[in-house]
């Protein structure tokens, strides 16, 4: 009988165990990336290494690159302006002017000159990698070396090196991350996780900047705060997600009410009205995972 019980309860509890859901925030300062120049396979490094003003669209990178083939590293320093990468190898003198290029670029009107402020620097070689120019998962670029033109090819469909990372591990084996499909800001919380007839959701609650520019529109502000409700397929396939704001710098939504059930798993939040919405009420129900919009 011992020996039953086990065997009927061994199943079950490794199905409790498979559905747990987490997630975990990672900040990454440094990215590896595979790619191409003139063809040849290479590897490439670049850490960011801070920003040219305030903005965390324009910054600062250091690092290498090799050709698979010889793997010997080749040091770079460049900028990356709102996903554009210009990369530059100075030779014999690349850590000194890998500094003066930066001491020479401290607002974004400079950044627009990096081409014209490294040029007086002489690089040896230089690869520029446009964010207009992608084609499937890889951007391309140019790689210029003694007045000759080749092309250059990063497999990837963001080179952004400065990354928020939001990773949700699912069950099935299954991981996700919300960098890749909400937003670039992360800040996300896990509250909870619950199943239902047309599949599984996960409810976060969210605070995050407006801008990653502090100079631009609402970057000094409190920033973006409020709930999110990603839905999946019965076997955790991702479909969609929805978001429902307490406060918004960007959308004008401020003094929100809240109030609370007795057992404190039900949140009702009355928005304010705005210039581009009517006011509203929405409910969050914590233990199923869901949020109710009304009037």
């Amino acid at each position: 009988m011992k020996k039953l019980f086990i065997t009927l309860f061994l199943p079950l509890f490794m199905l409790c165990c498979c559905q747990k859901v987490e997630l975990k925030t990672v900040t990454d300062s440094s990215q590896i990336f595979k790619g191409e120049i003139a063809g040849m396979p290479v590897t490439m490094q670049l850490c960011y290494s801070g920003i040219a003003d305030c903005s965390l669209y324009q910054y600062f990178v250091d690092g290498w690159y090799y050709y698979d083939k010889y793997q010997k590293k080749i040091p770079l320093t460049g900028i990356y302006d709102y996903g554009k990468l210009t990369l530059y190898h100075f030779g014999n003198q690349q850590k000194q002017n890998a500094k003066l290029l930066k001491d020479r670029i401290t607002s974004p009107q400079q950044v627009e000159k990096t081409a014209e402020i490294a040029e007086k620097l002489t690089p040896k070689e230089y690869i520029i990698f446009e964010p207009g120019n992608l084609k499937g998962n890889s951007i391309e670029g140019n790689f210029y070396l003694n007045k000759k033109v080749q092309s250059a090819h990063l497999f990837t469909g963001n080179d952004m090196i400065y990354r928020f990372n939001n990773y949700l591990t699912l069950p099935n084996n299954k991981n996700i991350n919300t960098f890749d499909f909400i937003n670039k800001h992360g800040g996300n919380q896990l509250i909870s996780y619950a199943s239902g007839e047309n599949g599984n959701r996960i409810l976060l609650y969210f605070e995050h900047s407006s801008n990653f520019n502090a100079c631009g529109r609402c970057g000094a502000s409190e920033g973006e705060k409020g709930y999110r409700i990603l839905y999946f397929t019965k076997d955790w396939n991702y479909k969609n997600y929805e978001e429902f704001l307490t406060e918004s710098c960007l959308e004008n939504i401020y003094n929100t009410v809240e109030s609370k059930s007795k057992d404190r798993k039900t949140l009702q939040f009355r928005v304010s009205k705005t210039a581009s919405f009517p006011a509203y009420i929405f409910t969050v129900d914590i233990k199923n995972a869901t949020i109710l919009k009304s009037k």
